[in-house]
């Protein structure tokens, strides 16, 4: 809608907020000693790019301990929302410190 001044309603394409910001977990002082997932969702080169980050990771902070994708499955497709139900409990149990996830588009 327009009026005499030449100005028009406009509308912000990004619906409302239904989620409150939450806090992030705290950092980890070390990588040395942790152990790291790697998630991923199969898409685009993470096979590569794991391999590289494991090995540059590893020369700075010794002692870490990687799990690879394999061991929680796709985190795209079919199933995507038992593997993300899942994970919370998954990491735990594992005793996993960090995560890497990768994404391909």
């Amino acid at each position: 809608m327009s009026n005499k001044e030449g100005t028009y309603s406009v509308y912000w394409p990004r619906g409302e907020r239904t989620l409150d910001v939450q806090p992030v977990a705290p950092r980890l002082d070390s990588l040395s000693g942790k152990t790291v997932a790697f998630l991923w969702d199969y898409m685009f080169r993470g096979d590569e790019i794991f391999a590289i980050l494991q090995t540059e990771l590893l020369a700075r902070f010794p002692g870490m301990r990687f799990i690879g994708p394999d061991e929680f499955g796709s985190t795209h497709g079919e199933d995507e929302r038992k593997i993300l139900a899942a994970l919370p409990e998954k990491l735990k149990s594992l005793k996993v410190d960090a995560v890497i996830s990768g994404m391909g588009c």
